[in-house]
């Protein structure tokens, strides 16, 4: 479809009419980050353990934020942050050691909101790992049940050729996460938990993760900010404009609005995925310059940037394009009262079709394909949401690997997003997203493409041709042909990160 000059213009006013104010950046602690533009933190728990810190949201539960752990419920904010996943040797001294002494570890979500301790401290068990506790209570998740590595080609994994050994072996049982402002502080928490648990516990991996260097900070490696859409749970904290805001048992099993039947202890636990995911940034970043657009009046480094923030969905700054369509709004993508304030419909623009035009953002655009607001309708109606919580990983781009556009062999060098997300039901969260949204070549119109960062269908190869549609916003019909994954797929698990009080009740017992 071509468009007209006036749809451009129309595009430029658009824009031009939404300067963002400058606001002033939250205050954080040491062992959070918060970059200007994310939403803001909850707010602590006072009182009656009421979910909410107004009562015009509460939503009458009972949920109890000391109970609750702290990683969930505030995104991806975390400077230093170690994921170890371990083995289960010897269960009877392992449980007695949970109850007596790594319980009183555990961070709750009130401590992260209130004042952190200088380690925070999570726990998470596959399915594999509750067994091996004698645990065999139906949590009510067959993905769960059956883990991430029953279930990699419906992911869209091409086989798990990829996939880092360890997770495919099937010995995982947990996951400590544990987040610090500084790595020593992380280290010296972890050895402090192995002495406590000595061989009832064997390592099996780890994955080292951090807050991107300097400016970067909030940014994942391709170079966008990341985390600024993350849902509001009601009760729990007021939606900025344009946030999603979900019931908390969207999150939190066993909480209102979450319609499965789930055992009494597991009240306020969550479901947690784990992906590694690698990113090739340097081909990245050589193919947004190869296809640089065609757009008038924008120089041919303005074109390439256009390019790129056309298949996120946002410019680097955070500013979505849906709003800044042309050019990127550092002072826009700052704001979080205003940088998730758009559907993707313009009822201000005449004879505007959502169902059609693509001159603000394309179908395929990766946030879109996350979260597609009004492409179906009402938001309200939309029960498919996560919290994502990782954190990138690896060393920065080196001087030689930008010189030559290629990712370095070298392991130490890999980089990418260690990806987590919770959910109270992984099928309706996280895999709907990844199945039905993102590996979907017809999503919302047909032939619009995978998304082009994470997309790939089912049962192709690695690094199988990806056709896309809509990047150009002057013709919505070119094809942009992706020859390689950006984002590779290393494996991961699926976990369920229990209610406090369950690490000395169910899970000691």
């Amino acid at each position: 479809m071509k468009l007209s000059s006036l749809s451009i213009f129309v595009g430029l006013a658009v824009q031009f009419a939404l300067a963002a104010p400058e606001l002033k950046r939250q205050s954080s602690n040491a062992l959070l980050i918060n970059p200007a533009g994310f939403p803001d933190l909850p707010s602590p728990q006072t009182t009656n353990h009421r979910v909410g810190p107004t009562p015009q949201v509460s939503t009458g539960s009972t949920l109890d934020l000391d109970d609750v752990q702290g990683d969930i419920l505030i995104g991806m904010r975390k400077n230093k942050e170690t994921f170890f996943f371990f083995s289960i040797q010897d269960a009877a001294t392992f449980k007695s050691k949970l109850s007596s002494d790594i319980k009183a570890l555990v961070t709750s979500t009130n401590q992260i909101l209130g004042t952190p301790p200088t380690t925070a401290l999570n726990i998470a068990f596959s399915s594999r790992g509750l067994t091996a506790l004698n645990v065999t209570d139906n949590l009510g998740d067959a993905s769960f049940t059956s883990g991430q590595f029953a279930n990699a080609d419906s992911l869209g994994d091409p086989g798990t050729t990829n996939w880092v050994s360890q997770f495919t072996q099937k010995s995982i049982d947990g996951v400590l996460l544990l987040a610090s402002n500084d790595v020593q502080n992380v280290d010296d928490q972890l050895a402090n938990i192995q002495s406590i648990l000595g061989d009832s516990i064997s390592e099996v991996y780890r994955i080292d993760g951090a807050a991107r260097p300097g400016n970067e900070q909030g940014h994942e490696h391709f170079g966008f900010l990341d985390g600024v859409s993350q849902p509001a749970v009601q009760g729990v904290q007021d939606p900025l404009p344009g946030q999603a805001s979900v019931a908390p048992g969207v999150i939190l099993v066993g909480t209102d609005g979450d319609g499965t039947t789930r055992p009494s202890w597991a009240t306020g636990g969550s479901f947690l995925v784990f992906r590694q995911l690698q990113q090739k940034v340097p081909e990245f970043s050589k193919y947004v310059q190869d296809h640089a657009l065609n757009v008038p009046g924008l120089t041919e480094e303005e074109n390439a940037d256009l390019f790129g923030a056309r298949l996120i969905g946002r410019w680097k700054s955070g500013a979505p394009i849906d709003l800044a369509p042309l050019r990127d709004d550092p002072d826009l993508g700052a704001n979080n009262q205003m940088n998730n304030n758009f559907t993707f419909a313009h009822p201000e623009v005449p004879g505007f079709d959502i169902s059609t035009n693509q001159t603000f953002c394309p179908f395929s655009a990766h946030i879109r394909k996350t979260r597609p607001r009004a492409d179906f309708g009402t938001e309200a109606a939309n029960t498919h949401h996560i919290i994502r919580a990782g954190t990138p990983y690896g060393p920065e781009v080196t001087d030689e690997e930008t010189a030559s556009g290629k990712s370095s062999t070298d392991p130490s060098l890999e980089r990418g997003l260690a990806f987590v997300a919770y959910q109270s039901d992984i099928p309706n969260g996280f895999e709907f997203m990844q199945e039905i949204w993102v590996d979907n070549f017809n999503f919302f119109k047909a032939n619009t493409g995978v998304d082009p960062i994470i997309g790939r269908q089912q049962g192709s190869a690695a690094d199988a041709l990806r056709n896309i549609t809509g990047t150009n916003p002057l013709d919505f019909t070119e094809v942009f042909t992706l020859d390689l994954d950006f984002v590779v797929s290393r494996g991961g698990e699926y976990f369920f990160s229990p209610p406090i009080s369950a690490l000395s009740g169910e899970l000691a017992a």
